[in-house]
């Protein structure tokens, strides 16, 4: 492809691109087509000749699209928010071209500090505590892939420190003690998994009737631990759960644990970012006493995926955990303690440019953008609480501070649960809305998740109207 190619190609992408977003509506939300079909209308062999880009181009419309879930559409209610801004995709675009490699500060200067500037500006942003912060003591933060990927680097660095670093000699886990409770994201037992930590030694904390983690029942399973000669090591503590939203109150959580010294990671991947607007900067109650907290901008500010923002107050034991130095990666700008390489802040060793985003979004008025966008999702959601609230056949099964709302048929059918799931696979069957659905102590529940950036009331009640339709 040559560059004069290239930019007549490009245009014709950006404006494929630009068309998809504007009209994503017109589409079934969920896709229609059934497994293999996809496979079955390319050729089962790589081609021997170079094809035209405009083929290309052209199997997007016919190939790709069929068999697409429209995150980005209007009535997309299942799962989390996965927003998308324009200035984000084109900040990718820019992240492409440019092909650097970040992993260290010397590999690509402005990779490095544009993302810490970035860490600051959203820890500014989103009312974050000070030792977050890259200026303070021993905090800082780093763009994750996702929240599972942060989630893990906090449990490594927990392990760390609860071995005084004998973990990365001798591999020992097998005292370790986890804890979270049943709302906990599935990444937390991968990643606990993954960190050498098994099932047994995972405890599964008892919560409140609001899905909450109940702090008193930790403490009391914490002692037993000890008692026993385990070594409570990791705790996780929710605001804002996938399948309940569900808020642990973090403030106890980390008296408990700082009692025994143990790590608080606080996973607030779907809500933190409702802290963009101050009047929602609750969600962030006591994550002043955490020692590392994530949350998603490319679930709910508009910024494209990947991109979580990861922080901790103890950046001592996250390099203890995953500092190493081959002489090939050293350098003496790091040795100095001057700059951040950030390959030792995350899993793997490559790193992309995705502070970009970032960048972009906030420079081109997108804060104000999210904020306006949270708001009406919020607003929307009490709103959908209240037709539910009036409709006798239907039942809201957890709280609803912000953009999911959990409904299901009432007990009074017959089989509740049958008849919950029976309508959430006929309203997805449509084409129409797209829901998930969720377990809550054993009912069966409707997960309306409010959050496409294009999501207006009128896609609100017409997804209401599917569900009362078809319950």
């Amino acid at each position: 492809m040559t560059p004069e190619e290239f930019r007549r190609h490009g245009h014709a992408l950006v404006e494929w691109v630009a068309e998809y977003l504007e009209s994503v509506e017109q589409y079934p939300v969920g896709s229609q087509v059934q497994p293999g079909e996809i496979r079955a209308m390319l050729p089962e062999h790589p081609p021997t000749e170079p094809e035209p880009f405009e083929a290309v181009i052209a199997d997007l419309d016919r190939v790709v699209v069929p068999g697409l879930t429209h995150w980005q559409h209007p009535s997309f209610f299942a799962y989390f928010p996965a927003n998308i801004n324009h200035a984000s995709i084109l900040a990718e675009l820019v992240t492409a071209g440019i092909g650097v490699q970040g992993m260290s500060w010397v590999t690509s200067p402005a990779c490095t500090e544009i993302e810490t500037l970035m860490m600051d500006w959203m820890q500014e942003l989103l009312g974050l505590p000070e030792r977050f912060r890259s200026t303070s003591a021993n905090g800082g933060g780093v763009i994750q892939g996702s929240a599972s990927e942060a989630t893990l680097t906090s449990i490594l660095a927990a392990r760390w420190r609860a071995t005084g670093g004998a973990v990365n000699h001798v591999g020992d886990t097998t005292k370790l003690i986890a804890y979270a409770t049943s709302q906990a994201h599935s990444s937390i037992e991968k990643g606990l998994r993954i960190a050498g930590i098994g099932t047994e030694q995972t405890r599964i904390v008892p919560h409140d009737g609001a899905f909450a983690m109940r702090a008193d029942e930790l403490r009391r399973m914490v002692e037993a631990d000890i008692a026993a000669g385990l070594v409570p090591f990791w705790v996780c503590a929710n605001r804002g759960t996938t399948s309940s939203m569900a808020m642990d109150p973090v403030g106890p959580i980390a008296e408990v644990a700082r009692a025994h010294g143990m790590w608080v990671h606080v996973d607030a991947a779907m809500s933190g970012i409702a802290a963009l607007a101050p009047e929602l900067r609750w969600v962030h109650d006591g994550v002043e006493l955490a020692d590392s907290y994530c949350t998603n901008p490319h679930k709910w500010m508009g910024v494209n995926f990947d991109c979580d923002l990861f922080y901790t107050a103890d950046r001592h034991a996250l390099l203890g955990a995953l500092s190493i130095l081959p002489e090939y990666l050293r350098s003496a700008a790091a040795e100095s303690g001057a700059v951040i390489d950030y390959r030792d802040w995350q899993i793997p060793l490559g790193r992309r440019f995705r502070s970009l985003k970032l960048w972009f979004t906030i420079r081109t008025g997108g804060v104000a953008d999210a904020i306006d966008m949270i708001r009406r999702h919020v607003t929307l959601t009490q709103e959908l609480a209240a037709w539910v609230a009036a409709d006798p056949r239907f039942e809201i099964v957890a709280p609803h501070p912000l953009n999911l709302l959990c409904l299901r048929l009432r007990d009074g059918d017959p089989d509740a649960n049958a008849a919950t799931d029976a309508m959430i696979q006929r309203a997805n069957a449509s084409g129409a809305s797209l829901f998930t659905r969720t377990v809550l102590d054993g009912t069966v529940a409707c997960r309306v998740s409010i959050g496409a950036r294009s999501t207006e009331r009128r896609h609100v009640e017409d997804g209401w109207a599917l569900l009362r339709k078809l319950s």
